[in-house]
């Protein structure tokens, strides 16, 4: 398995953060999700690497204001 965590700079209502969480939640191949709206990260579980591509793509498809960036 395979983790990563991501800074969501922009992500402007807890609210939003759970629908997110629950959407990347649902995506194929994502084992865990968890976004904290105060430190504004996100970690996702995997197990496989273009996983994470197509959540990168979800998130920004989804939250087109929010900026995605690699932590981890």
């Amino acid at each position: 398995m395979m983790k990563r965590v991501y800074k969501l700079e922009g992500l402007d209502c807890a609210d939003c953060s759970t629908k997110l969480e629950r959407a990347v939640a649902k995506l194929d191949g994502v084992n865990k999700v968890g976004i904290n709206f105060i430190t504004q990260k996100c970690s996702v579980e995997a197990d496989d690497e273009d996983v994470f591509d197509r959540v990168e793509k979800f998130i920004v498809e989804q939250e087109p204001d929010v900026e995605i960036s690699v932590l981890k």
